[in-house]
């Protein structure tokens, strides 16, 4: 967050005052994989290594962190390496992936088509979730995001286990690096999220519904609605999807299995 000078008007009284505010901050994260620029995020510069490891999870070029030799962040340059182990094939990765230094804008979050380059395998999870616990975790990220209380300007995302207890927690001024930052947390953390839900307060679009799958969480809910994209691919993949997770209601669009009365 960052400090700033503002004049604030009150429309009703005619009256203005010079005040200080806070605002969310947004710069440019430069990831590199092996010794070849992969990516550059603009994001909230924190929590950047578990976003860059979380992205190229999310994304599909590292299918497991067991995959990763070494992560070595330059927090003043804000330039993230990711070292692969020898075994990795990353050429073949990145040909599949058929993209080759991005640039990620907030504004978007991706330039992901709605169906990934490489078909998704089903969802396979023993994971069952009450309506209550959800609607709590997803309450949870109001009380939680300081960030986004201070500036207006982030979005919130969580991952919780079956036993209710959160595993990860990230804000960012875009949806889906709060999503990948929360994915990489979890992932270094050795957290089985076959066995987890994400949590978020953005849109639900296809491509949230990919980075989920990636990483094999069976369900994904949010407080913000769910687009015909996100839901159809839920469906498709044997994902729960779960939007507008507010107050007392949410909505079940697909794999309602999962939901315990």
């Amino acid at each position: 967050m960052l400090k700033v000078e503002i004049t604030r008007i009150d429309a009703s009284t005619g009256k203005a005052e010079r005040i200080n505010d806070f605002v969310a901050e947004e710069k440019p994260l430069y990831v590199f994989l092996n010794r070849s620029q992969y990516v550059t995020i603009f994001c909230t510069p924190s929590q950047m290594k578990e976003l860059a490891v979380g992205h190229a999870l999310s994304e599909g070029i590292i299918k497991s962190v067991n995959e990763v030799k070494e992560v070595r962040l330059q927090e003043k340059k804000r330039v993230c390496h990711i070292i692969l182990k020898e075994s990795v094939d990353l050429e073949e990765r990145l040909r599949l992936a058929k993209h080759f230094t991005r640039v990620i804008f907030t504004a978007c979050g991706s330039d992901m088509p709605h169906q990934p380059s490489t078909p998704l395998a089903k969802i396979k999870s023993n994971l069952h979730v009450k309506a209550e616990d959800i609607l709590k975790y997803v309450n949870s990220l109001n009380s939680d995001a300081t960030i986004f209380r201070k500036t207006g300007g982030v979005h919130a995302a969580a991952i919780f286990n079956t036993m209710g207890k959160r595993v990860a927690f990230a804000e960012d001024v875009g949806r889906h690096n709060a999503v990948d930052k929360t994915i990489g947390i979890a992932s270094l953390a050795k957290a089985e999220l076959n066995n987890c839900l994400l949590v978020l307060t953005g849109r639900l679009t296809a491509d949230i519904i990919v980075k989920a799958a990636r990483a094999r969480i069976p369900l994904v809910a949010s407080l913000a609605a769910a687009l015909d994209s996100g839901i159809a691919l839920a469906k498709d993949l044997d994902l729960t999807l779960v939007g507008f997770a507010r107050g007392k209601r949410l909505n079940v669009y697909s794999f309602p299995e999962r939901m315990l009365a």
